[in-house]
């Protein structure tokens, strides 16, 4: 992106961190950026930075056209609520928080009877901290081409941003890519006590752990090949993966992971009709 659209992040936790770090590696000049962060702490941090920061909503958000609202869902409606008095007709709302519609979002920054349409709804992953994440994005049919365009830019400082058609597919975002790197930790840490207790010291099966996830997900990216073809040219009949795999497979591997998103896909529902009101 040549053209960087000035830009304030309400909430400057982890993400807005990702977030504005990709944004200042594709060269947003500093001047671009406001970030609104109630502790003392980390406003400082990102003074010290060289944006332009508050303690609250004010003013200053008049003379920026996307606004990050990187907070709480259950802080959701209030803060937006506070930023609206100063938004323009033409201010881009993204939304990173899990389980907020785009129906609830088009309210708050509206009203019931007319519904703003400058909004996005994406949903990244904590990736994002080192530039590998995957963020999907969801908006509703008054979103002009123009800001798809801005905010596919601003979400793929960070890694991969996919569209998606609405909040439900966000929702399965949200259980798939949003809690994904969780998923992956836990079969990382599995992995790691799994060698240690074959014999391999930790740092040895860290290594080793750490090594086999990223050399698998590469050759699953590069080759045209599904993942089921690139899983069976790997499991000889009779072998030490075929044998790993059946335990596996016994214990409904593939079952737990689907219970375990659509759990997750579920929260999110959930989250949207707690503070979604």
């Amino acid at each position: 992106m040549t053209n960087f659209p000035s830009v304030a992040f309400i909430g400057g936790g982890n993400m807005a961190n990702a977030l504005v770090s990709g944004l200042i590696n594709q060269e947003c000049p500093l001047e671009n950026i406001h970030v609104i962060e109630v502790a003392d702490s980390l406003r400082t941090q990102w003074a010290n930075r060289g944006v332009s920061t508050s303690a609250g909503p004010d003013e200053t958000l008049r003379h920026h056209r996307v606004w990050i609202f990187a907070v709480k869902p259950q802080q959701m409606k209030e803060v937006v609520l506070q930023c609206k008095e100063w938004m323009s007709a033409d201010t881009l709302i993204i939304s990173i928080a899990a389980g907020i519609s785009i129906s609830s979002l088009a309210t708050w920054c509206g009203s019931a009877q007319v519904p703003y349409q400058n909004i996005v709804r994406c949903m990244p992953n904590t990736p994002a901290l080192v530039g590998a994440g995957v963020t999907g994005l969801a908006a509703p049919a008054g979103l002009s081409a123009r800001d798809r365009v801005i905010a596919t830019s601003l979400l793929s400082a960070v890694g991969q941003a996919v569209w998606v058609n609405d909040d439900a597919a966000i929702d399965a975002v949200t259980a798939l890519s949003g809690s994904g790197p969780a998923y992956v930790f836990l079969f990382l840490e599995a992995l790691v006590k799994g060698g240690e207790a074959l014999g391999l010291t930790a740092s040895q099966a860290k290594e080793l752990a750490l090594a086999t996830l990223s050399g698998a997900t590469k050759l699953a990216s590069a080759s045209p090949e599904t993942p089921a073809t690139l899983r069976e040219r790997v499991t000889s009949k009779g072998g030490t993966t075929a044998a790993a795999l059946a335990v596996f497979q016994e214990a409904h591997f593939v079952d737990i992971v689907s219970q375990a998103m659509n759990a997750a896909d579920r929260r999110a529902a959930e989250l949207s009709k707690e503070f979604g009101a």
